[in-house]
């Protein structure tokens, strides 16, 4: 499938309708996702009658938006009015009334965006993979035996398949950049608060959402639409003065980048290592300065797992009385881990989120940006929380490298910079200050433009 951006501008001269783009994406769901299982709930009818609603509005001069007519999708964790937010799990109820839209599908809508529908993910979003007790398991569009990650997987998937040119996905630990990395595609992690949540979410200060596509130019995009304000969430950030569609064209040359290929303390596969390296060494040349410097913290990885264990059980205490036989195993054992702790426990573990988000503000007063690989590994076997043979217990030991922007709520991108000799994805993380969103996408552009991708 064309960018969004590439479909906006076919829009535009009449090169192509919304109606064909979505036609396309729908037939495209049609012939692989029996394979991939990105989605949980396609809407074809509604999706038709909004294409062609949109169809109009170009065809009368009068789009209402830069995204008016591209075909999307958002995760299954986003309510959406008239569609069950079922979250990947057995214990809620779909017959309910559902009349109510999140944010980020109400400024979908308000903005033109055709939905064909939700994609999966586990169960509440809880690990780095996307399988789950309702919708079973979500392979890898580049090798379909192996994960696409998560837990924003499907939504990866979706986009890097071709069945819809947007997605837009929910990144508590590394569930946007994860799947980004493994799928081949660019997934983006806002500031905290920069789109709003509602309803809030259980993990608190570690959840973001954010958009996935295949271009830079296509997130800053939906990131214009995304980020709009919106009075349910009270943590949520000001609206931006200009737009991210004009700052992701920012001449970054000239400032100051730290390359951690580690950060100090984790191991990495050689052929992502390498493949990251030589995508740094471009970006140098190309005349973003480069310099290898580590960020200077320990793994926060216990801290993390306090945060996340018990805004899991705080979540899965309001489920029915009988849940947790019905709960995904490694959810259940999560929910019983987290009601151990103590509240003295949890201030501990946020204390040192706040001393880890001050270590990188004094970093980023050195370096403008931080280079890291976004994965140590690249996707591995389908169906399994942890790469096979590996000895490790639970996600958050194989993605060392995106969870820590989580807790100290940084922007942070996963860009393709390559493929292995098997063919898999690789990707490249970049990290900005709080708040620096738009240089954040703007270094993500120039990386687009020397590394090639695929």
């Amino acid at each position: 499938m064309p960018t969004a951006s590439e479909l906006a501008a076919a829009y535009s001269s009449g090169e192509l309708s919304p109606v064909e783009a979505t036609r396309s994406a729908l037939d495209a769901i049609e012939r692989a996702d029996g394979d991939y299982n990105a989605y949980c709930l396609v809407d074809a009818e509604a999706a038709m009658e909004q294409a062609k609603a949109s169809e109009q509005r170009w065809h009368d001069g009068n789009p209402i938006g830069w995204l008016d007519g591209v075909p999307a999708s958002i995760k299954d964790m986003f309510l959406s009015v008239g569609w069950p937010t079922l979250r990947g799990s057995r214990c809620i109820d779909p017959e309910q009334p559902w009349v109510v839209d999140s944010p980020v599908t109400a400024r979908m809508r308000e903005n033109g965006l055709v939905l064909l529908g939700k994609t999966t993910t586990p169960e509440l979003g809880w690990k780095g993979v996307t399988d789950s007790p309702l919708t079973g398991v979500t392979r890898n569009p580049w090798d379909a035996t192996k994960t696409a990650g998560g837990s924003s997987g499907g939504s990866a998937a979706a986009v890097a398949a071709g069945m819809g040119a947007l997605s837009v996905g929910t990144d508590g630990g590394g569930s946007v950049r994860i799947p980004a990395s493994f799928c081949g595609i660019v997934g983006f992690k806002p500031t905290h608060g920069r789109i709003p949540l509602f309803p809030a979410s259980p993990f608190g200060p570690l959840s973001h959402a954010g958009p996935m596509a295949l271009s830079v130019d296509d997130i800053a995009l939906l990131q214009d639409v995304l980020a709009l304000p919106d009075y349910r969430d009270p943590a949520a950030l000001p609206q931006l003065v200009g737009t991210y569609r004009e700052a992701v064209r920012r001449d970054v040359r000239g400032l100051r980048a730290a390359f951690s290929p580690d950060l100090g303390y984790v191991g990495v596969d050689p052929e992502v290592a390498e493949i990251v390296a030589a995508a740094v060494r471009a970006i140098d040349e190309a005349g973003l300065h480069v310099d290898q410097a580590d960020p200077g913290f320990q793994d926060p990885k216990e801290a993390f797992w306090v945060l996340w264990s018990t805004g899991a059980a705080k979540w899965l205490d309001t489920f029915p009385a009988g849940s947790a036989d019905q709960l995904d195993p490694g959810l259940r054992m999560l929910w019983e881990q987290g009601g151990t702790y103590t509240a003295s426990d949890y201030l501990g573990a946020n204390a040192e989120r706040a001393a880890l988000g001050i270590t990188m503000g004094e970093f980023h007063t050195r370096h403008d940006v931080l280079i890291t690989p976004t994965m140590p590994i690249t996707a591995f076997e389908a169906g399994v929380d942890v790469p096979p043979g590996s000895g490790m217990r639970s996600w958050p030991d194989w993605t060392p490298f995106t969870y820590p922007f989580n807790m100290t709520q940084q922007p942070a991108i996963s860009m393709p910079v390559g493929r292995t000799a098997a063919g898999l994805p690789v990707g490249l993380q970049i990290v900005g200050p709080r708040h620096s969103d738009d240089l954040v996408l703007a270094v993500a552009r120039l990386v687009e433009e020397v590394v090639p991708a695929r």
